[in-house]
């Protein structure tokens, strides 16, 4: 889709993956007036949710550290069906390796947690230029 042919109306579709409720919540919070929203509480319910809404969805944000399965394979995963898609990788831990195997695994970009209004919507805007903060 153009984005000259974007309407006012036009939010797009963001997964999120993240298992603590008070995160999604800021999440949410933050991007919440200017994007769709569809939640997954783990890396499998990510899966599904992308491969059920794979047209629709314009980036996903994926906690690395979750139950069930981890965002690191659950990223690999999507890539092996989605090259393209922006995957915005959170992590509470800042340290080198961390950053480097969400990369490894597919991620287009990693932020560190405590997850800032400013941070987010930087990361967003730079991978969907329509949006405007």
């Amino acid at each position: 889709m153009e984005i000259g042919n974007l309407s006012e109306e036009h939010r797009p579709l963001i997964l999120v993956a993240e298992d603590d409720d008070s995160n999604f919540k800021l999440i949410k919070a933050i991007i919440g007036k200017k994007c769709e929203i569809l939640w997954a509480k783990n890396g499998e319910e990510m899966i599904n949710l992308f491969k059920e809404n794979r047209d629709k969805t314009a980036a996903i944000l994926m906690d690395i550290k979750m139950p069930v399965m981890n965002g690191l394979d659950a990223t690999k995963i999507i890539r092996e069906e989605d090259k393209e898609l922006p995957i915005i990788m959170q992590t509470a831990y800042a340290f080198t390796a961390d950053r480097e195997s969400a990369m490894q695994a597919g991620a287009s970009e990693v932020l560190v947690k405590p997850i800032t209004l400013n941070a987010l919507r930087t990361c967003l805007s730079k991978f969907l230029p329509q949006l405007q903060w």
